[in-house]
């Protein structure tokens, strides 16, 4: 099935307005590879049926089944390494002590784009071997959000192969992991409830967080953006950033013209003015 650059127009505006997501013209051909058997098994007979049908719906099913199949959801246990190390080592014990001072326990992550769930799971294992005995006096646990429902429902199940597991130290493994028959591992039960999962796009006008997190990390998200949508994206971040909290961005990102909003302190993370 072949799209003509009046269809390809149509769908790329309508995928940047509701998803933020930038597809430039070399995605053409990755736009027909993932729709094509879409529109045979549904009964389109062209894109420009499909997008009509699209702007028409009421109920966003067909969206989401396109974000579903548009977006790209690459992730790994331990990717970037550093940050995890910086998060468990510098940024959660600074944000735990000034919790203290305050007399407070109300720790809040956010973990934006959370793909099929290993970043998310990996922070709150860390989050539980930082705090130990301890961690239960806390009200901790992690927010992660995604657009695609599709990789949700894999992060809700917290089941991978064993070898993609293994990227973790072995004692993560041994304390947070059991394996299954099939030879896949899955993450235990008291770390999966601690992790909350829900579809969130981050192109909504309006973020319904009542209150600002501590550390927000949105790593390798911006990269399907243009300029002004990160922009935009890296503000909205500012305001649910508490004074002196965290934002961790892929290393191939960039905060734009917002760089001020926030001071570096290594590749890829930053602290909001106290």
């Amino acid at each position: 099935m072949s799209i003509s650059d009046e269809e390809f127009e149509l769908l790329r505006r309508l995928i940047k307005a509701r998803f933020g997501i930038n597809l430039t013209d070399q995605k053409k051909s990755l736009v027909v590879g993932r729709l094509q058997k879409l529109l045979r098994s549904t009964g389109f007979a062209s894109f420009r049926d499909y997008y009509e049908h699209l702007v028409q719906e009421k109920n966003e099913g067909a969206l989401s089944e396109l974000i579903n199949r548009i977006s790209t959801n690459h992730t790994y246990f331990n990717r970037e390494k550093a940050h995890f190390d910086y998060f468990q080592q510098n940024a959660l014990p600074a944000v735990a002590d000034i919790l203290k001072r305050h007399n407070s326990r109300d720790l809040r992550i956010w973990c934006a784009g959370c793909s099929s769930g290993e970043e998310a799971y990996t922070l709150q294992m860390l989050m539980m071997e930082y705090f130990g005995g301890d961690y239960a006096r806390w009200d901790a646990g992690l927010l992660a959000t995604d657009i695609s429902e599709r990789v949700l429902a894999i992060a809700r199940e917290g089941i991978y192969p064993q070898e993609r597991v293994m990227q973790l130290p072995e004692a993560l493994q041994r304390k947070y992991f059991r394996r299954l028959p099939d030879g896949s591992s899955q993450v235990v039960e008291s770390v999966r409830n601690e992790v909350t999962f829900r579809r969130f796009n981050l192109m909504n006008e309006r973020f319904p967080f009542k209150k600002p997190f501590h550390i927000i990390f949105c790593r390798n998200v911006m990269i399907y953006f243009d300029q002004p949508t990160r922009e935009t994206l890296v503000g909205k971040f500012h305001q649910l950033t508490v004074p002196g909290g965290y934002l961790f961005i892929g290393h191939s990102e960039t905060l734009g013209r917002n760089h001020s909003l926030y001071r570096y302190l290594m590749p890829a993370v930053f602290q909001k003015g106290a």
